[in-house]
């Protein structure tokens, strides 16, 4: 073989192993973590942090199933258990960023937060914002006023996550997610509803955005009605300093 073919012969080799050592570590960085990966990383820590507020609640882990309410004006997710057919208190998060104002969310690029009765679709091991779930907006109803008002291109791409900015989403805090994902993965995604609301309806009048939708009536019922389920008494743990500040609710101390 003249020396020529030689070189480019050992060129193509070097070359191939290279950009096959390329293509597969993209490969891995597609891919990313995985939800295995994200519980075994941060799954015990968030469980153990997650067991006062369990035993407090008289509980089995994992619930049977769970409810997640985000309430707008008030910046906070409360989330409820159900055991043997009982919904139960367990504890809430301060919301550190959610977009937009009161009013459901109606097109693409709005920033607002949806709101409605949702489900959490799946789980993100892999988000931008540390961790993340998908709310399944838009869900039937949002379709249906859509096709009612003639608008379309509704926007999605609406989570609940980690980190504190939201262009839409509800941004809980790096530690939050991580219990709260934890939670949800151990119960499944499948039994976790998700009620969004203008604000704590059942200690006050929904909030009516300007220019409301004619339907908003009809919205706003659904959510109260959802909301009847979850007596307010039980969340009063979640306290307020002096200067207004949200506080972690006080827990009871376990044995």
């Amino acid at each position: 073989m003249r020396r020529w073919q030689s070189v480019v012969l050992g060129l193509l080799l070097i070359t191939g192993i290279a950009a096959g050592g390329y293509f597969a570590y993209v490969r891995l960085v597609q891919q990313g973590p995985t939800l295995a990966d994200a519980l075994r990383r941060y799954g015990t820590a968030a469980r153990s942090r997650m067991r006062p507020y369990i035993e407090r609640a008289g509980i089995a882990y994992p619930p049977q199933r769970l409810a997640l309410l985000v309430f707008k004006r008030e910046r906070r997710l409360s989330i409820w258990a159900e055991d043997r057919g009982r919904w139960r208190y367990l504890r809430a998060y301060p919301i550190l960023a959610a977009s937009g104002n009161a009013g459901p969310k109606l097109r693409e690029g709005d920033y607002q937060v949806p709101e409605g009765l949702y489900r959490i679709a799946w789980l993100n091991p892999a988000s931008s914002y540390h961790l993340s779930m998908k709310v399944d907006y838009p869900n039937a109803f949002d379709r249906a006023m859509a096709a009612r008002d003639g608008r379309t291109r509704l926007g999605g791409d609406i989570f609940i996550h980690g980190k504190n900015l939201s262009i839409g989403c509800v941004a809980i805090g790096d530690p939050a997610i991580e219990e709260l994902f934890t939670l949800v993965a151990d119960t499944g995604a499948g039994r976790v509803r998700v009620v969004i609301a203008p604000n704590d309806v059942r200690t006050r009048g929904a909030i009516a955005p300007p220019s409301p939708p004619l339907w908003i009536g009809q919205l706003y019922a659904s959510i109260a009605a959802a909301l009847r389920e979850f007596p307010v008494a039980e969340e009063s743990d979640f306290a307020f300093d002096v200067r207004g500040m949200r506080k972690e609710p006080k827990v009871l101390a376990v044995p």
